[in-house]
C-alpha cells in the first residue's frame, strides 16, 4: 500500500502501507498508555538518545500522520494494548507526526519515506531492527521483544546470514522474517530490491525453523517482479504453499500475506490459464474465506481477505479490466462495509477501515456504493479530506471531470499540517493538469501557492514535502511540451528560484529545490 492497499497512504509503496495489527484488543486504561516523547526537530531526538544512553534503554521511532489510515490502525489495535504498553516500557519511545514544522528534516535523518514506519534503534543510535505493521499484534509484541534483546544492528545480522547464518540465534532469524523491508527505502536490499536477497535468506534459514523459511519464501514470490511471469522454481514451491493454505490454524500465520499479497503470490506461482494457477486460485480463495470470516482478526485484515478474493476474481483479466466478481461476493462485501460502518465506534479505527472498504467497493466495480460510504463518512472522519481524495479518484474513473476537480479541490483546500497541504496540494495540481490543462490561470496560481507554502516552511524541501515539490516539478514539466506554456513555467521558475536562494549552499534541500524543474520524472510516490 503505498502500492499499496491505499491509494495515498504512502507505503512505499504499497503501503508498503500496511493494515492489519489486529485481533481482539485488551485496550489500556486512560491515562495509561505509551508515554511517547512527541519530537519534529533534531534538539528533540537528540534529547530522547541521550535520555536512552543514561537509562541503557533502545530507542522506538514511530514515524506517522494524522490522516494515515495504517497509521489510524496502529492506533486503534496496537498502540492501546496493555501487553505492547508494557513492553514500551523498556524502551525511549518517540513519536515523530511528519506534519509538524521541522518533521521532514527528520524523515531524512532516519531515512523513515511512507507513513506508518517503526524503527527501534540501541542506545547509542544503531538501527537494530524496522518492526513491521502488517502483522498481527502478539507478533508485533513478540518482535519489539527480540529486537529489545538484540546484540547487533540488522545489518550486520544479514551479512552474517548471507555469509551462511551458522553464528545467528533462532531470534536474530525470526528478526529477519518479519523485517520491514517495505519501509527500509531498500538500503539494506539495495537498488536490486528486497526478492533476491529474500530468497538467500530462505534458502539459508535453518530447517528446524521451517515457518521461518516459509514465510521468507512467500515475501520472496510476493517482492518479485509481477510482470516477469512465474518463477523458475514455482513448480517447487507450490506443493509447499497449498499444504499451508490447507492447514487453517498455519495459513492464519500468515494472514498478512495471504490476505494482501494472494495475487502476487498466484502469479509467482503458476502460469495464466493452467490447472495449477486454477489449483492455487481454489486454495487461497478457500483460506481468504477462513480470515474473512474470523471474527478475531482485525476489521481491516477481514476488508483485506475480501479485496484479495476480489483480486483473485480477476487475475487473468486483461491490465486495467475491472474483476468479474461473482454476484455472491459482491454481495458479502456490500454487507460487511456497510455492518463495519454501524460497528466501529473509535475513529481511529474509523479512518482505518472505511476508506480501506470504500477501496475495495470501487475495485470491485461498485463505484457508487464506495461513493455513498465516503460521503456517509466526511462527518465523521478527523481526516475528512482524505476521504475527500478517494472521491476524487472515484469521479476520474468514472470519467466525472468536473467532480474529480471539486474533490480535489475541497480536498486540498480542507487538509491540514504543512507536509500534508503540500502533498494534497501535489495531487491537486496533477489533477488539474490531467483533466482541464486548458486552465493555465488556475494552474499556475495553484503552483505559485505551492512553491510558496515550501518556501515559507524550514522543511519545505525536505523527504516527503520534496517529493511532492518533485511531483508538481514534474507534471508541469509534461503540461508545458512542445514549450506550449513557457511563459508560465518561466514565471513560476523565477519564484522558485527566490526560494531555493534562501537555502544554505550545497545542502540537500537547496539540491531538491533547484531540481523541482529540473529533474527527470522518476519513482516519486508520495
Amino acid at each position: 500500500m503505498n502500492v499499496t492497499m491505499f491509494r495515498r497512504a504512502g507505503l512505499a509503496a504499497g503501503l508498503s502501507v500496511l493494515l492489519a495489527f489486529g485481533g481482539v484488543v485488551a485496550a489500556a486504561p486512560a491515562g495509561t498508555g505509551i508515554a511517547w516523547t512527541y519530537a519534529s526537530a533534531d534538539a528533540q531526538v537528540d534529547a530522547a538518545f541521550a535520555r536512552a544512553r543514561s537509562e541503557g534503554k533502545p530507542v522506538l521511532l514511530y514515524w506517522g500522520a494524522k490522516w494515515c489510515p495504517p497509521c489510524n490502525q496502529l492506533q486503534a489495535t496496537l498502540f492501546n494494548r496493555q501487553d505492547f504498553i508494557e513492553r514500551s516500557r523498556g524502551v525511549v519511545p518517540v513519536y515523530v507526526d511528519g506534519d509538524k514544522p521541522g518533521a521532514q528534516k527528520l524523515g531524512s535523518r532516519f531515512a523513515v519515506r511512507g507513513y506508518p514506519t517503526m524503527v527501534l534503534f540501541d542506545p547509542q543510535g544503531r538501527e537494530l531492527t524496522r518492526l513491521p505493521g502488517e502483522v498481527e499484534p502478539q507478533q508485533a509484541e513478540e518482535l519489539l521483544t527480540l529486537g529489545l534483546a538484540a546484540r547487533r544492528p540488522v545489518k550486520e545480522v544479514l551479512r552474517e546470514a548471507r555469509a551462511g547464518g551458522a553464528g545467528l540465534t533462532a531470534g536474530e532469524w525470526r528478526l529477519l522474517a518479519f523485517y520491514s523491508w517495505d519501509t527500509d527505502q531498500q538500503r539494506l536490499a539495495g537498488p536490486e530490491g528486497p526478492a533476491g536477497v529474500l530468497r538467500e535468506l530462505a534458502a539459508a534459514c535453518p530447517a528446524d525453523q521451517p515457518e521461518l523459511a516459509m514465510r521468507l519464501w512467500l515475501k520472496a514470490l510476493a517482492a518479485a517482479d509481477p510482470k516477469a511471469g512465474p518463477a523458475a522454481d514455482a513448480a517447487q514451491r507450490r506443493g509447499p504453499v497449498l499444504a499451508m493454505l490447507a492447514d487453517a490454524a498455519r495459513a492464519r500465520a500468515y494472514t498478512d500475506l495471504i490476505a494482501h499479497r494472494s495475487a502476487r503470490l498466484v502469479r509467482a506461482l503458476s502460469a495464466n490459464g493452467t490447472p495449477e494457477r486454477a489449483a492455487l486460485v481454489a486454495a487461497f480463495d478457500g483460506a481468504l474465506t477462513r480470515l474473512q470470516e474470523d471474527s478475531t482478526l482485525s476489521r481491516a485484515d477481514r476488508v483485506g481477505a475480501l479485496l484479495g478474493r476480489i483480486r483473485l476474481a480477476g487475475i487473468d483479466a486483461p491490465d486495467g479490466a475491472k474483476p468479474a466478481v461473482p454476484p455472491a461476493l459482491l454481495t458479502q462485501l456490500r454487507e460487511q462495509s456497510a455492518r463495519f460502518d454501524r460497528e466501529i465506534t473509535d475513529g481511529y479505527e474509523r479512518q482505518a477501515v472505511i476508506t480501506y472498504s470504500a477501496y475495495a467497493l470501487e475495485q470491485a466495480g461498485l463505484g457508487e456504493a464506495s461513493d455513498a460510504l465516503l460521503k456517509t463518512n466526511l462527518a465523521k472522519s478527523h481526516s475528512p479530506y482524505y476521504l475527500m481524495s478517494d472521491l476524487s479518484d472515484n469521479a476520474r474513473k468514472r470519467g466525472d471531470t468536473a467532480a474529480a476537480i471539486d474533490w480535489a479541490a475541497q480536498a486540498y483546500e480542507k487538509s491540514e499540517g504543512p507536509a500534508t497541504r503540500l502533498q494534497w496540494g501535489a495531487t491537486y495540481l496533477e489533477t488539474l493538469v490531467e483533466l482541464a490543462p486548458q486552465d493555465a490561470a488556475r494552474i499556475e496560481a495553484l503552483a505559485r501557492t505551492l512553491i510558496d507554502a515550501a518556501a515559507a516552511q524550514a522543511d519545505g524541501f525536505e523527504a516527503r514535502s520534496a517529493r511532492s515539490m518533485q511531483r508538481v516539478g514534474t507534471k508541469l514539466q509534461a503540461w508545458n511540451q512542445g514549450g506550449r506554456h513557457a511563459a508560465v513555467l518561466r514565471r513560476l521558475q523565477g519564484r522558485l528560484d527566490g526560494a531555493c536562494a534562501k537555502l544554505p549552499a550545497g545542502a540537500a534541500p537547496r539540491a531538491a529545490c533547484e531540481a523541482v524543474f529540473k529533474a527527470p520524472a522518476r519513482d516519486l510516490g508520495a
